[in-house]
């Protein structure tokens, strides 16, 4: 290699060093805030994690304390008085109300309070049927016929875990308005559903043997327990 390539060489490599440099002087700070932004999210994210466990222990603590009163009207008001921010942990403190509500023979209020998470459409469905359902269930006396057949046969249409519970519901009315043919063939859907659970698989087949007619057993799960 001659003396001039050399040369050309090293000029051509300082360009090149003279180059990087300005071009990081011009954009270097860019490199520098995306360090800082994941640097600060990762920061930022670690002190929301820490926050929603607080807000939770806290939230837990409240409930705890409410729940520890010997009467239940002060359980009601203690429940009542905590605040929860997320509307699912509302929904769980509104049906732990309810609860003690009905212990409290405020059944009034218990429905209020169930009614408010059935239609409440920020709340996971499980929480909302789970409302609809015991709401439903404490108005046997009061609310008319129809209208709670309309609610269990939504319920029992939606599928999911308390579909079966709703249908047992719907044969219970039938029996109560004289539909004996009715709730036979409801106790009978519900014995042969794949996910009856042992204890309603029993009453189906209590029923089912109480009200006169013969227990269909051929394309219903078994339960070993009972034999």
């Amino acid at each position: 290699m001659s003396n001039s390539d050399g040369f050309i060489e090293e000029v051509t490599e300082e360009l090149r060093r003279d180059q990087m440099m300005a071009t990081l002087k011009r954009y270097g700070w860019i490199a520098v805030l995306l360090v800082l932004l994941i640097v600060g999210g990762a920061a930022f994210s670690e002190y929301r994690k820490a926050q929603i466990r607080a807000q939770a222990e806290g939230l837990g603590d409240a409930i705890l304390a409410a729940l520890e009163n010997d009467d239940a009207a002060a359980r009601v008001a203690g429940l009542q008085s905590v605040e929860a921010a997320d509307p699912q942990a509302a929904a769980v403190l509104s049906l732990l109300t309810a609860s003690e509500q009905i212990s409290a023979d405020d059944l009034a209020g218990a429905i209020a309070s169930l009614d408010a998470v059935a239609v409440n459409a920020e709340v996971p469905l499980i929480y909302r049927q789970i409302a609809q359902f015991k709401a439903l269930t404490l108005q046997t006396e009061t609310l008319p016929v129809t209208e709670r057949k309309q609610g269990f046969e939504a319920l029992g249409a939606a599928g999911g875990n308390l579909s079966l519970l709703a249908q047992e519901q719907l044969a219970l009315i039938a029996i109560q308005e004289g539909d004996i043919e009715g709730a036979l063939a409801t106790y009978q859907a519900v014995l042969n559903d794949a996910g009856v659970t042992p204890d309603l698989q029993q009453r189906a087949l209590q029923v089912i043997v109480a009200l006169g007619g013969e227990p269909d057993l051929n394309g219903a799960p078994i339960d070993e327990n009972n034999g």
